[in-house]
């Protein structure tokens, strides 16, 4: 007997979603930085979870990370409230995921921080909080609380933490975890393996991911981009590969095989900013910053391929990207995916 199911992993941004996903796949799926809104759409991440005598049997489990909710500005943030959606259609158990080091904005208050004078006040249209547990209200399938980041508080405040949350919902499961550490995984798995009904796999035993290299290649170049410069630059930029000239099909990269003997990867890609002073900064004095982000994404770009690699960027102005609907869904791997398979057939 195999259990087999999706399950989509939710919560505001920030709150270690991604950081999740790659624990449990054991790879690197989803990229992860400090900085919010670091992922832009769904990723699945695929768990082959073995059988355990007398405990559960074999699953395999598709781990689903979404954006972080947020109230949606620009046609991007649209976009990614979107695959929020989408992602909670199609699911078996949906996963809340909570930072316990972050003040929540509740439902029942509606408050927000204190302000630099120490006073608490409402928030316009409720909280981000309130948002997200008016979306898991309408859920029909069981959702785990997940209070993440454990490992920075104190254990008295997480029980207090936790019957103000269970409080505002009906959670069938709750896990204080740590993403980083991996503290609580395990038995996470092994409870949802419980909930999954029977069936057979979606993805083959070795696969881990769903999507292809080329959008991994490009999230990697973005996660450069997001740790290299500050301001908005990092969420005016995207980035697109242009060109990925595999290997020669007779040549098989083979780990351990000495560096310079290893194939070429030739890949080609474009950062798309939204001004001019962007680009500039995005470039850096003489190419420097851009230099900077091609030398670290080309390594771990590396890491991935199993092969050298060749990388070049350019930064080219769109303005308002955010804001244009074609240009965002041009984005969309599973769209570039779909153009590309056309123009082989052409």
């Amino acid at each position: 007997m195999l259990r087999s199911g999706f399950v989509s992993i939710l919560g505001r941004p920030n709150s270690g979603k991604s950081t999740l996903l790659n624990a449990l796949v054991g790879e690197k799926v989803a990229i992860v930085t400090s900085k919010p809104q670091t992922t832009r759409t769904r990723i699945h991440g695929v768990v082959e979870v073995a059988a355990h005598k007398g405990k559960h049997p074999a699953a395999q489990i598709v781990f689903v990370d979404t954006p972080g909710v947020h109230k949606p500005g620009s046609w991007l943030d649209r976009r990614m409230m979107q695959e929020v959606h989408d992602a909670l259609e199609s699911r078996d158990v949906v996963l809340l995921m909570v930072d316990a080091t972050r003040r929540l904005e509740l439902p029942e208050t509606g408050l927000q921080k204190e302000d630099a004078a120490g006073e608490q006040k409402k928030k316009p249209g409720g909280s981000e909080d309130a948002f997200v547990f008016q979306l898991i209200k309408k859920l029909d399938c069981p959702v785990f609380l997940l209070i993440n980041k454990i490992d920075l508080v104190t254990k008295e405040t997480l029980a207090p933490l936790i019957a103000q949350l269970s409080a505002l919902h009906p959670f069938a499961e709750v896990f204080p975890i740590s993403a980083r550490k991996g503290d609580g995984l395990e038995r996470l798995l092994e409870k949802l393996v419980e909930y999954l009904p029977e069936g057979q796999r979606y993805f083959p035993k070795d696969q881990y991911t769903d999507q292809p290299e080329r959008f991994l290649v490009a999230e990697l170049i973005r996660e450069r981009i997001l740790l290299e410069t500050g301001e908005e630059v990092p969420y005016a930029s995207a980035v697109v590969v242009e060109r990925f000239e595999e290997p020669e099909a007779d040549v098989t990269p083979v780990r351990g095989r000495q560096a310079n003997k290893l194939p070429v990867t030739r890949i080609s890609a474009a950062i798309y900013c939204e001004r001019d002073g962007q680009k500039a900064i995005l470039i850096g004095k003489g190419g420097s910053k851009l230099r900077e982000i091609g030398t670290h994404a080309r390594r771990e770009i590396e890491a991935l391929l199993g092969t050298r690699v060749y990388l070049e960027l350019h930064v080219l102005v769109r303005e308002h990207w955010r804001d244009s609907r074609v240009f965002i869904e041009s984005l969309d791997w599973r769209r570039q995916l779909e153009d590309l398979t056309q123009k082989e057939v052409e």
